[in-house]
């Protein structure tokens, strides 16, 4: 693929393009040959001036006098080449070739970039950072509209001012060139391709979600995609050079910022506005003239007198001049027709959406925009190269003229059969399976009998799929850890989040059989082996993971050639460090490294210190869930305690899950024989034990599963009093702050829970925080959005006005599902259902069909149990009693009869068949119902 052209080759491409291009430039000024191919008397040149041919602009014929061919080539070739290439190979081709963009630079290859200083808090130490154009300022936030405008300028220029103007276009390119190279001195990475360049518009349209032969970022292994920034070290290798200056960023994966922005109303602007823009552009010349003859001639590329007609009539419609100066009617026109293409484009949309709901026919508003966007693009194309190249084109002989339409044709219909067929789907599909590949590599399974010859790396996206269903090794264990790598490399490159996580990896968990309570497990271990991995306070994007791996990879580099003998021989110690430290200081500058990114980055070179830093956070966040849980039992009457039961519920499966992670990292700092590391162990044990002995001893009661040392066992045994279940003394105020902070994890029910609770002791916070859920268009689960609902009508919420909550509470509460994944008990409540009761009114009769499970959640009600001597005994049922397990389970007849006794009695109902399907999919669920039943038969068959 050409991404994969070597950065060195690319370098001398440049070079030789830009020096052509700035020759060509130079020759507006100077030009003594050029011209002589345009007398009259050279009839042999194709570019010769015809005395007999009358050229008539506005009823009059022009008069022509030899001229240079620098602005008809421009105009001609150069420009309507550039649109070629971003349609048929792409951004990542024209934008490492485009000679502004290796102008705009050379500042950054002279080291001279603008830099802004940052002062240690702590230690009053400034070092400077390299400046970039952030997301949230005003040029960040509105730039497509900047570039847009350019665009349009830039247009109405041409028309007005430098079409055949030499001196005019010199200094036009001439300030454009020394912008871009002041962009590039003020701002860093690629900031004037991303924010300010005109041509930017034209290769969004042109160039998204890829070109006829571009490259697949999200397929195959390679560490540079497309025309990602790259630099070459001495020995020939190519890194990473991003610093990360846009996300998304077309360089590096085309398609994805694409998708990322395909329903945002600033690309449907341009699309539409584009399009008008176009047609209003070449329409103007026969609007000004009142012929095609004019434009196709090319003789508005060599008009002598193009500045002295800017007062002239701009208009010449139906053979009369209409007296609006040329000056005024060059933007009125593009303007017009820009809005006209915005505003029947925007018709034209609501009409297909119209028609697609008239058919019934189910299409995302990505698809429908990804649709008429393709259509644009097809179109605009094809009408601009009806018009763009046509005067020099018609110099060629006729055949060859032919073969040029057959060309466009042909590609562009290609180019628009491939486009249509793309979408976020296919996208998430491909990219998907290029991150399960990884794994099935790391998995070092055998494969290689299944491929016949072929590599993983040849197999298409469904083919990857279909493998990691047929290969008999690839088990149940090995497809979680396979997930679960899948899962963290998404999770580090932001292409998901906590949040979005679980939908966006649907097609691969259907793939792997990974159920939903599954996927929340591979979150938790996530969560305890990287704590920050789930921060949401952490913005993760792969422009920042590239950008951060092409230093680490540098800084590698770096330290192991001062490992070199030669090196070493050939310099002083000292001289040594003055060099690193000058190296370091450039490294920093040119991958635009904060003060807390070296840390991290420093920190994780050494394994030991990433161990130990990992161990902190830990125990930092077993704290904080000591503290929630602590909070969570101060008995405040505002609070519902069967709702806080259910988030302490959670609370304690985390505090266990990090108190293993805790373990596990202090079993790998134990087998060290270093004494500093033994110490770091000794420290994180009795800081664990100081936390939270209770969760500790319960966890080290397997004594088979851990390996530690006496001297560590000895610290952890250390007994201390954690009874967090003691009442404390935690203000409203408080508890709401754990709330809140609740309402940013991963588990659903706990976020509805929370947000519930939080309603309960501070409405204001609540009704705030689904507010800003609102105006952010936050995605929430159905669950959340219920919840929000409620809350944003009624402050305070009751229980019984969320059903779903409801019936998640008394779920989570009961014995039979407690300790059941959030998941599958939202799955039972979805499928459930309320049933109220009155005092003496039946529930169920004894020989009935059991289609039903039944959980008393309020009120009270008798079972009626029929003895072997005919004799009936009663017994009571309380909220939280399961009525009918058994006949659940073992598919047989009611045995009993029961019977409400207050009114109401509600009962929740949970279809027999629903939980032939959840054992099925989720085992774990099926494990432990298998042994409470187990324990309840053996209390009923003991004894009394």
């Amino acid at each position: 693929m050409l991404s994969q052209i070597s950065e060195r080759k690319m370098h001398r491409v440049r070079w030789i393009l830009t020096s052509l291009w700035l020759v060509l430039i130079g020759s507006l000024l100077f030009d003594p040959l050029t011209p002589w191919l345009t007398e009259p008397n050279q009839s042999w040149s194709p570019f010769y001036i015809d005395p007999t041919v009358c050229i008539q602009v506005q009823g009059k014929c022009l008069l022509e006098q030899p001229y240079t061919l620098a602005p008809t080539i421009f105009w001609g070739a150069i420009v309507p080449s550039a649109i070629f290439i971003l349609l048929i190979f792409g951004h990542e081709l024209w934008r490492r070739i485009c000679p502004l963009s290796f102008l705009s630079q050379i500042p950054r290859a002279l080291g001279k970039q603008r830099q802004i200083p940052r002062t240690n808090p702590k230690t009053g130490v400034v070092r400077h950072e390299l400046a970039k154009v952030q997301a949230a300022s005003w040029l960040g936030r509105n730039y497509q509209w900047v570039q847009f405008g350019w665009l349009y300028v830039g247009l109405c220029a041409r028309i007005l001012f430098i079409n055949a103007d030499r001196t005019a276009l010199f200094i036009w390119l001439a300030v454009t060139i020394l912008a871009a190279i002041t962009v590039g001195y003020l701002y860093g990475g690629k900031a004037w391709c991303q924010y300010f360049c005109p041509m930017a518009p034209v290769q969004t349209v042109y160039a998204e979600p890829g070109g006829l032969f571009t490259s697949k970022a999200q397929v195959g292994d390679q560490q540079i995609t497309q025309s990602m920034c790259r630099t070459v070290e001495a020995d020939g290798k190519e890194r990473s050079a991003c610093v990360a200056c846009q996300k998304p960023c077309i360089d590096i994966d085309a398609e994805r910022a694409y998708w990322d922005n395909v329903t945002q109303p600033d690309r449907r602007w341009l699309y539409y506005a584009y399009l008008g823009l176009v047609l209003g552009y070449f329409v103007y010349y026969y609007l000004y003239a009142g012929n095609w003859n004019y434009y196709f001639s090319g003789a508005w590329a060599r008009q002598q007198n193009q500045l002295t007609t800017l007062l002239d009539p701009g208009f010449f419609i139906f053979k009369n001049q209409i007296s609006i100066p040329k000056i005024v009617a060059v933007p009125l026109t593009l303007g017009i027709f820009s809005y006209a293409g915005y505003a029947v484009c925007g018709a034209i949309e609501r009409q297909y959406r119209a028609y697609l709901d008239r058919r019934k026919q189910p299409v995302s508003p990505e698809i429908i925009q990804h649709r008429i966007f393709t259509v644009i693009t097809f179109t605009v194309f094809n009408f601009f190269f009806i018009f763009g190249g046509r005067p020099l084109i018609l110099l060629l002989p006729l055949p060859i003229q032919f073969f040029y339409e057959a060309i466009l044709t042909g590609l562009s219909t290609l180019w628009l059969y491939r486009t249509w067929q793309r979408s976020p789907e296919r996208y998430d599909r491909e990219n998907l399976a290029t991150r399960l590949r990884r794994q099935l590599v790391k998995l070092q399974l055998n494969v290689e009998r299944y491929l016949a010859g072929r590599s993983l790396d040849d197999l298409s996206s469904d083919e990857v799929y279909v493998l990691a269903k047929i290969i008999p090794e690839f088990n149940r264990e090995k497809r979680h850890t396979a997930y679960k790598g899948v899962l963290q490399e998404a999770l580090e490159e932001g292409y998901v989040d906590t949040a979005s996580s679980l939908e966006v990896l649907q097609q691969i968990r259907a793939e792997l059989e990974i159920s939903e309570s599954e996927h929340r497990q591979v979150l938790a271990e996530l969560g305890v082996e990287d704590p920050q991995l789930l921060d949401p306070q952490q913005q993760r994007s792969k422009e920042n993971l590239v950008r951060l791996n092409g230093y680490r990879k540098a800084l590698e580099r770096m330290m192991a050639l001062k490992q070199r003998p030669d090196l070493l021989a050939q310099n002083s110690t000292t001289g040594l460090r003055q060099r690193e430290q000058t190296e370091l200081r450039t490294l920093r500058r040119d991958y635009s490294i904060s003060l807390q990114e070296e840390a991290e980055i420093f920190d994780n070179l050494d394994p030991e210190h990433l161990t130990v830093r990992r161990a902190d956070l830990l125990l930092e966040q077993l704290q904080n869930s000591i503290d929630r849980y602590r909070a969570l039992n101060y008995a405040t009457p505002q609070l519902d305690p069967t709702t806080v039961s259910v988030v302490k519920s959670i609370v304690k499966q985390h505090k266990r899950l990090l108190v293993i992670g805790l373990l596990e990292i202090l079993e790998t700092l134990d087998r060290s024989s270093d004494l500093a590391t033994k110490n770091i162990a000794a420290r994180i044990a009795s800081d664990l034990a100081l936390l939270h002995s209770t969760a500790l001893q319960e966890v080290l009661t397997d004594r088979s599963r851990w390996t530690l040392s006496a001297s560590v066992l000895e610290r952890l045994n250390v007994p201390t009093d954690d009874n967090l279940d003691r009442p404390t003394n935690y203000s409203p105020a408080a508890i709401a702050v754990h709330l809140e902070s609740m309402l940013s994890e991963p588990d659903p029910l706990m976020q509805a829970a929370s947000l519930y609770l939080l309603d309960l002791i501070a409405p204001n916070r609540a009704q705030a925080q689904v507010l800003f859920w609102q105006n952010t268009n936050r995605k929430l689960s159905p669950l959340m959005q219920e919840i929000a609902e409620v809350v944003s009508k009624k402050s305070p919420a009751k229980l019984t006005d969320i059903p779903t909550l409801e019936k998640l509470v008394y779920l989570s509460n009961s014995d039979f599902f407690s300790g059941v994944y959030s998941e599958t008990l939202i799955e039972l409540a979805n499928r459930s259902s309320v049933k109220t009761y009155s005092a003496g009114e039946l529930i169920t009769e004894q020989g009935d069909t059991c289609r039903e499970l039944l959980l008393s959640i309020e009120g009270t009600a008798e079972i009626h149990y029929q003895q072997p001597d005919r004799q009936v005994r009663i017994a009571p049922v309380l909220p939280g009693y399961i009525l009918d397990e058994l006949e659940v389970l073992s598919h047989t007849n009611l045995a009993n009869t029961i019977v409400a006794t207050t009114t109401p009695t509600r009962i929740l109902a949970l279809p027999v068949d629903m939980f032939d399907d959840m054992f099925d999919r989720d085992p774990d669920f099926a494990r432990r119902v298998l042994d409470l039943e187990s324990r309840h038969l053996q209390q009923l068959i003991q004894p009394h």
